[in-house]
């Protein structure tokens, strides 16, 4: 399925996001578009680190928002 995985920072005051980056793929599932975010937030060249990713399908609707810690993001699921 082909995704947009969109990279943000969030301000603290008040939850406001600032996109850094944006990438388009191919993935098998939603679990592949997941762990390719979480890759490419530590190697592709930003403008800022990353804390937080939306991966969205095709037609826009939102497959995973949230952390880009290792951690939460793979919270319930192995690891590859």
């Amino acid at each position: 399925m082909k995704i947009v995985i969109e990279f943000y920072r969030t301000r603290g005051k008040d939850d406001a996001h600032a996109v850094v980056g944006r990438e388009t793929d191919e993935v098998a599932d939603v679990e592949g578009a997941i762990e390719l975010a979480l890759r490419l937030s530590q190697t592709l060249d930003l403008p800022q680190r990353p804390d937080g990713i939306t991966i969205t399908d095709a037609d826009g609707r939102v497959l995973y928002s949230g952390d880009v810690d290792a951690d939460a993001l793979y919270e319930g699921r192995s690891r590859p």
